[in-house]
């Protein structure tokens, strides 16, 4: 069953349209502003969860999805969980009396399940098959039981185009990559496409930029060929193709 996949219009969001809508988002990376505290950047947690609450909020009143789909780090600490985490992960999982709203965990998600309402769904590491689209966060390798996806649509790497001096710098992107199937289910033939989503907190490289470390994900390090890749800024903007892609991810 084909899926239709849009992407918002200067939005770090996804609309996957099935026989129903779901809004997808992906690294809220909840907690990360013990760094920015740290680096002296005065910023109150809760009102970045409350920023967050409004730019979704925004979004669920103009698409109407039927349920919202987080492709996990919905917190920032890998396996413990920070005094600001414990307070405001729940805070943030209000918007689950809102909206259906199903949590795929990342790796920044250990011990998350203490933290997650009743009215959420948590599905485990490996994601969720929608048609014939994988959503996952991109730290685990797809079992071969998901071959039969022409699509995989992942965060975990949060494209962001670094190049002093361009207006572009520190601009979040989407990636797409074709590929043969092969590559992550050795046992299928035909094409793959995987969305790569653009981190949903805008703040994410306010104090990392210099230190960027690029994540890892086993999904792009199966990849031996790209057929061809676009780059695309959040306004809609192709800035470039597969040859700047190691640059990026």
């Amino acid at each position: 069953m084909m899926v239709k996949t849009r992407i918002i219009p200067s939005q770090p969001a996804l609309v996957l349209e099935d026989t129903q809508r779901f809004l997808v988002v992906t690294d809220l990376h909840i907690g990360f502003e013990i760094g920015m505290i740290s680096n002296d950047i005065n910023v109150r947690p809760e009102d970045i969860v409350e920023e967050i609450h409004l730019a979704l909020d925004t979004l669920i009143k103009s698409e109407k999805p039927d349920s919202l789909i987080l492709l996990g780090d919905i917190k920032s600490g890998i396996d413990s969980i920070s005094k600001i985490e414990w307070q405001m992960v729940p805070m943030f999982f209000e918007i689950g009396q809102k909206i259906n709203t199903i949590v795929i965990p990342g790796n920044h998600d250990g011990n998350l399940a203490h933290l997650v309402p009743e009215y959420v769904t948590m599905t485990g590491p490996s994601g969720l098959v929608i048609g014939d689209t994988l959503l996952t966060h991109g730290h685990v390798m797809p079992s071969e039981n998901f071959s039969q996806v022409n699509k995989i649509v992942m965060g975990h790497l949060h494209p962001v185009y670094f190049q002093e001096g361009s207006v572009l710098d520190g601009q979040r992107l989407w990636v797409s990559i074709k590929t043969e199937k092969q590559n992550i289910f050795p046992s299928s033939k035909g094409d793959l496409e995987i969305i790569i989503m653009p981190s949903f907190n805008k703040y994410f490289y306010a104090t990392h930029k210099r230190y960027h470390k690029k994540s890892i994900s086993p999904i792009l390090e199966r990849i031996k060929e790209v057929h061809s890749a676009k780059i695309v800024t959040l306004d809609g903007s192709i800035i470039g193709d597969e040859s700047i892609l190691k640059n990026i991810i």
